[in-house]
């Protein structure tokens, strides 16, 4: 099930190639191939051709099982909220989008995006397997700053809530990174937001309360240097039931301590500040650690090819997921009544999921 409750299915086709055309947009101008690029928690990414530029592309699906986002205007709207985001937006280190359409007679939503066989910065780090050098880091994090400082500054501001390495993808041809998946993103036309998405490695503190603004996207990016700089996810010591603890009580993964550049260091534990301490991505771009980096090359040779199914399975794992969905059956009503009545969903949700992966 996806950000906004629609199921995502699979139609895998068992008698055509890789390369074969197996359908073509409405228009004529855009191919899809059966060869997986990759697959998410909620759609799955093929291999395109545009016809007309003479261009790879990115050609995603997510199969919708819920008829009223077919005839519903709010469920459309949601349903295209991530499409019409990317095609608002025009920064060169944000995701492009070129088309979306949904196909009412099979029921799929298709996005046609750039695409990016270089792979993801998640992707990039598990072949190196190592840390990334800090001249790197500095210039890649300068450009997910800058994506970052775009969306923040649009009126109203769009916060992106899912800011992950597997979501910063690689232009090797042009030297640059890119943000992409914006499933989670949202307009901030009220602030406060409330709704607790994302995934919960990457989740600042004030998801737990409920109250957020476009600061948790600081936090998330400086929890993208240190997976950079460690290889390492962060919170990789804990369970998703251990991690609200840990965040909520202001301990830092056990990854922050691996990182060895001081000045690095100090980045990071300023982005992983209580959001009333927490800089922007302006302050951050002004910090002498960004604006005195200078472009540099990355080993083109650890480029990954589209990976293989161990491969999806382990890093697509469906790790996002709306907290307040969380299955609270198995937790017995004893146990229930001795939650806080003051906690808010969240909290809830992983008290009682900490409570359910100890039995």
């Amino acid at each position: 099930m996806d950000s906004e409750g629609f199921h995502v299915l699979l139609k895998p086709s068992l008698t055509k190639s890789d390369d074969d055309v197996v359908e073509k947009s409405p228009c004529g101008r855009y191919v899809r191939f059966k060869k997986i690029l990759g697959r998410g928690a909620f759609k799955d990414a093929y291999k395109g051709f545009d016809l007309v530029n003479n261009v790879e592309i990115a050609w995603s699906q997510t199969l919708v099982d819920d008829v009223t986002a077919l005839t519903s205007q709010e469920n459309q709207e949601k349903l295209f909220s991530e499409a019409v985001l990317l095609q608002s937006s025009n920064h060169r280190n944000i995701m492009k989008c070129y088309s979306f359409w949904l196909d009412y007679d099979n029921k799929v939503l298709n996005m046609i995006t750039e695409s990016f066989p270089s792979g993801s910065v998640r992707q990039y780090t598990k072949k190196l397997g190592r840390g990334i050098d800090v001249e790197t880091i500095k210039n890649w994090g300068r450009q997910i700053l800058q994506g970052l400082l775009y969306l923040h500054t649009q009126n109203p501001c769009i916060v992106h809530r899912n800011l992950k390495c597997d979501n910063i993808f690689i232009d090797v041809g042009k030297s640059e990174v890119k943000i992409g998946d914006f499933g989670f993103a949202t307009a901030m036309e009220h602030s406060p937001l409330k709704d607790p998405v994302g995934t919960p490695k990457f989740m600042a503190p004030e998801y737990y309360d409920e109250e957020y603004n476009e600061l948790v996207d600081i936090y998330a990016f400086g929890m993208c240097l240190m997976e950079m700089a460690t290889c390492e996810y962060p919170y990789s010591e804990c369970t998703n039931g251990q991690i609200f603890k840990k965040v909520y009580s202001g301990k830092k993964p056990v990854a922050l301590g691996k990182v060895k550049d001081v000045d690095l260091k100090e980045i990071i534990e300023k982005c992983l500040l209580p959001a009333s301490l927490r800089p922007s991505a302006m302050e951050l771009l002004n910090d002498p650690f960004f604006s005195s980096g200078i472009p540099v090359e990355t080993d083109s040779s650890l480029m990954t090819e589209p990976m293989d199914k161990h491969s999806q399975d382990e890093y697509f794992r469906a790790e996002s997921c709306r907290m307040d969905d969380v299955i609270l059956a198995v937790i017995s009503a004893s146990f229930k009544s001795v939650l806080d009545a003051n906690c808010s969903k969240l909290q809830r949700a992983f008290l009682s999921l900490q409570w359910a992966t100890s039995l």
